[in-house]
């Protein structure tokens, strides 16, 4: 019987983030991405989100390669976790492979990782899979598309892409070869979604630096950029106007600096000579010759605009008349933490000007006419959506229809679900452990449900600790019980009640003595539940009960 191929989502479906694509067929194995998502609101102390890789674990001998579409957090921010567990070779362009490298070593994994560094046309061998490096447009340099080839077929993952026809650097996407591709027949495309809710096509990244010239022509004042610290082009075309302008270029933010270093030692970005100076150089320099790039476009706590903003960063301190441009758009859930950023600036003197006003900021996904190009050049019998939401997926599967696919060769799948694929057909067929694994400093996945739900409930309603000292004989009580608050009232305030709660966890262990328990478990159920029921008639507030007994 031939063998199928099964392809894998364990991230990256319904979700926006997270991204990684399983490939299996027979004893070999490819991922494709191997990203981190961020936290929702209610994971409390989280830092970021990986995939569930037990499946890969459990699979190590199959596994031949992990391969990058582009360095986005979201495509590989889960490697310096995930190779912890999987020993595997990484396959990426160059540009990629820097970003990767710099974090692995922050991580101590870079001298135990093999990272080979492919170009738009290579073909790497992986088993029985083949998988050819495609260039495409995106918010950064060196990203690609993969054509993966094994014996049921050539499948199509698109990575995150869009159409820009005057793009930076790089050339424009490779539609030539995506065509060759449909005319050879493709099984399957798996393709972005992000964007597909946006009709028409993408701005070029062109756009951006037109609006960059608008605001720098003429302004006497200090002007302050913040954007995303991967979007190496828009860092170019910064540094290009400011040069354009005779100003000097200073970066603040780690990632910035990072993102700045590996791109100018790979010869992705070109800055003139003279042109970029230390955060500590602008003292001399007067507000006309000054230009500024921060990490902290979403309002990140501990970002540098945002520090900048609320006058908490060492070298940068907001003066009135301060041009402050926000070149990013918000990443949903981010719109608040943003505002008050903005707000603060406000207060400050500062103008800021943001997308609302001028193109500062393009998407670096397809919309829709992009899209459908894709699937008349690639022409697949099966189709996959990717990246995106559920609403995002149903209407990628729509625009397919309309371009002439069949609903039965459409599948929308979900993280864990295995679609197996023959020459002549496609179906979901089982699931594998996935999830959601979360990381918390360095513990990774030791932050499960129980420890979350407590998080919530002490962050909504706060603690009340009980501290009781009863005899080890006799079980009497020798002193307290003591109220300790955390989160629930200003103890001068509440005095009364604390006195209420006192008294009546008193005359619990009383009780308890008299019955003869002396079971500590029950004893403790007992306070918990008789202070809960209390606190609930008086307040209907549920604050967490920690009763403690210490034995003398």
């Amino acid at each position: 019987m031939a063998e199928k191929l099964k392809i894998i989502s364990l991230g990256g479906l319904d979700e926006i983030g997270k991204n990684l694509t399983v490939y299996e067929y027979g004893n070999d194995i490819i991922v494709v991405d191997c990203g981190m998502g961020f936290p929702d609101n209610d994971m409390y102390g989280i830092d970021v989100v990986i995939p569930d890789v037990s499946y890969l674990i459990r699979n190590q001998s199959k596994i031949r390669g992990i391969f990058l579409t582009h360095g986005h957090e979201d495509h590989i921010g889960a490697l310096p976790y995930v190779l912890r567990d999987i020993d595997a070779p990484l396959y990426c362009t160059r540009m990629t492979a820097g970003l990767i490298e710099l974090k692995l070593e922050e991580h101590g994994l870079r001298s135990t990782t093999d990272i080979y560094t492919c170009k738009a046309g290579d073909v790497v061998q992986a088993g029985r899979f083949s998988v050819e490096f495609i260039h495409v447009n995106h918010s950064i340099s060196d990203a690609v598309a993969f054509a993966i080839k094994c014996p049921v077929g050539v499948c199509v993952h698109t990575g995150d892409w869009k159409i820009d026809p005057t793009p930076i650097s790089g050339g424009m996407i490779d539609l030539a070869r995506f065509g060759e591709l449909g005319k050879q027949g493709v099984l399957a495309l798996l393709c972005d979604s992000t964007n597909v809710e946006r009709s028409g096509f993408t701005k070029s990244e062109r756009n951006v630096g037109d609006s960059f010239d608008s605001l720098f022509n003429g302004c006497t004042e200090r002007i302050i950029i913040t954007t995303f610290s991967s979007n190496i082009d828009r860092i170019q075309q910064i540094i290009n106007v400011a040069a354009r302008y005779g100003r000097k270029v200073a970066v603040s933010g780690r990632s910035m600096e990072n993102a700045l270093r590996v791109s100018r030692e790979l010869g992705y970005m070109n800055v003139p000579d003279g042109v970029l100076v230390d955060l500590s150089q602008l003292k001399t320099l007067p507000k006309n010759k000054i230009c500024i790039i921060t990490t902290g476009s979403q309002g990140e706590t501990m970002s540098a605009m945002t520090r900048i903003a609320f006058s908490t960063h060492r070298q940068i301190e907001i003066q009135p008349g301060d041009r402050v441009i926000m070149s990013a758009s918000a990443i949903p859930g981010n719109e608040n933490a943003i505002g008050a950023v903005i707000n603060e600036l406000y207060r400050k003197g500062a103008e800021v000007v943001n997308e609302r006003k001028l193109d500062l900021h393009v998407s670096g996904h397809a919309c829709q006419q992009e899209l459908s190009i894709m699937h008349a050049l690639v022409q697949p019998k099966f189709f996959i959506p990717v990246h995106g939401e559920q609403r995002m997926m149903k209407l990628h599967a729509k625009l397919a229809q309309r371009m002439g696919m069949s609903p039965n060769n459409i599948i929308i799948s979900e993280v864990g679900k295995v679609i197996e694929l023959t020459k002549d057909s496609a179906r979901i067929n089982g699931t594998v452990p996935s999830g959601k694994v979360l990381v918390d400093g360095y513990g990774v996945g030791d932050v499960g449900s129980v420890v979350l739900r407590d998080r919530k409930h002490l962050a909504e309603d706060g603690v009340i600790v009980v501290v009781m000292t009863l005899s080890a004989e006799s079980g009497e009580l020798l002193s307290g019980p003591d109220i300790v608050t955390r989160g629930f009232v200003y103890v001068k305030e509440s005095e009364a009640l604390l006195s209420d709660l006192q008294s009546l966890a008193s005359q619990v262990l009383y009780d308890c003595e008299s019955r003869h328990i002396t079971d500590w478990a029950t004893i403790k159920s007992s306070v918990k539940g008789e202070l809960s029921s209390f606190l609930y008639k008086k307040t209907k507030r549920n604050p967490m009960i920690l009763p403690i007994i210490m034995d003398v």
